[in-house]
């Protein structure tokens, strides 16, 4: 009933009494995140069980799109006067969020004025520097971890004769024997195009993406994948492209599907398409390190996180901070990271969840699952395999992928691309450079 339709003696009593009603003192809190699919019914669970386990908050999950659509959503909202509590925005972009003062409450700074228990100590370190201060203050929640992997249907690589690559030449290989097989429209291929062809192929053979450890140790970083790994590799797919060996899946993820259908058989992408994979492959498959260079002097490194993790934005109630402070804590929770990772293929946020599962044998029946840990902690990480902190970076990935696409479509060299991709990402980074906070 609409209160303009009653008497305002009656509007006041009511309005009263709603006041007065237990379902009315509960505090929302708005989420806002990027999850789709299996990954979007974790997510649901997650705010239905915390909801069900205490009655003075309510966190209400909203999808707003893929990771860009979602933090341009939500600094569009902060800049309205009406952004989420918490939102999810993807690992690159935290030089962003870090420059954005005043639109988000640091993590370390809202678990000390809520007085909840948190001891930066116990997530992964591989995970947390990623999202921390060089004094190792927590900026952001870390929250969904991935890396890259190698997904593989074994079925059709039986069927073709084929072993598991362990290289790029041998994945070329490989892709060559599955096309003649019958896999005539690719071979292989990727998603997330510069995370897996750019940044995750500098880190795992220890080459810089860009100087300054790849912007995490300051703003003004200089971009350096231009080098002749990453031309050869460029080279090698624009020409494996010509005949469909390797054949260009989009910039984002939506090219997934072709690996559950059974078209691509060989297929690199985040390890938390795990759950995708499960629900909708119809045949044996796998999860493998990403492929290496041997003439790589040291290759493989060690890879970097992908992902998200949620961030709280500013201007709340200290209420309303309360409770999202109890919903972090309430994610940290050892027996739901557990729960987290089992059903996601995301990584164990802590310490304790990733040795508990460990101990229960979980990693014996599914050693995919552990792949991407595994590749995290391959070797110490050095300066270009401890993460990357790039301001524009969802612009910046564009680009790239823009150049990229330009070699794969013939209109240009593998070098002119890259030294272009270089040449334009330097000069955003620069005016970038120019509004962050030193």
């Amino acid at each position: 009933m609409a209160l303009r339709h009653i008497g305002a003696a009656a509007a006041v009593a009511l309005t009263v009494g709603l006041g007065s009603s237990p379902a009315l003192a509960v505090t929302e809190i708005q989420w806002w995140h990027a999850m789709t699919g299996a990954n979007n019914d974790v997510i649901v669970k997650l705010a239905n069980d915390f909801n069900a386990a205490q009655s003075d908050y309510k966190v209400i999950p909203t999808y707003k799109g893929n990771y860009a659509d979602t933090m341009n959503a939500g600094i569009a909202a902060f800049r309205a006067g009406n952004a989420p509590h918490i939102m999810q925005v993807f690992e690159v972009g935290t030089a962003t969020m870090m420059a954005a003062t005043g639109a988000v409450k640091p993590v370390y700074k809202l678990m000390a004025e809520t007085g909840e228990k948190f001891d930066p100590k116990a997530y992964l370190p591989a995970i947390t520097g990623y999202y921390s201060t060089s004094k190792g203050e927590m900026l952001s929640f870390p929250f969904n971890s991935s890396s890259t992997v190698m997904w593989v249907n074994l079925d059709e690589l039986k069927k073709a004769n084929v072993a598991i690559p362990k290289t790029w030449p041998e994945v070329f290989d490989a892709a060559k024997k599955l096309k003649a097989a019958g896999h005539a429209t690719c071979g292989f291929s990727n998603s997330w195009v510069t995370w897996v062809n750019l940044e995750q192929l500098s880190a795992w053979h220890n080459v810089p993406l860009s100087t300054k450890a790849n912007g995490l140790d300051g703003f003004d970083t200089v971009l350096e994948f231009n080098g002749p790994l990453q031309v050869k590799h460029l080279e090698n797919l624009v020409e494996l492209q010509k005949d469909k060996t390797y054949d260009y899946a989009g910039r984002t993820n939506t090219g997934e599907g072709r690996f559950t259908s059974g078209e691509c058989p060989l297929y690199l992408t985040s390890s938390a398409f795990f759950g995708n994979v499960k629900a909708q492959a119809k045949f044996a498959f796998t999860a493998v390190p990403m492929p290496y260079y041997p003439d790589v002097k040291g290759a493989p490194q060690n890879s970097i996180i992908g992902g998200a993790s949620l961030w709280v934005m500013g201007g709340k109630s200290a209420d309303e901070y309360k409770g999202v402070a109890k919903f972090l804590t309430f994610l940290s929770d050892t027996d739901r990271q557990v729960y987290i990772h089992k059903a996601s293929g995301y990584l164990p946020i802590t310490k304790a969840a990733y040795e508990k599962a460990k101990a229960e044998g979980f990693y014996k029946d599914q050693p995919y699952l552990e792949t991407p840990l595994l590749e995290l902690t391959n070797k110490e990480p050095t300066e270009n395999s401890r993460g990357l902190r790039l301001g524009n970076m969802v612009q910046l990935r564009d680009v790239w992928a823009e150049e990229i696409e330009q070699a794969l479509a013939g209109k240009k060299t593998a070098k002119q691309a890259l030294d272009a991709a270089v040449e334009r990402g330097n000069t955003m980074l620069r005016q970038f450079e120019k509004t962050a906070v030193k």
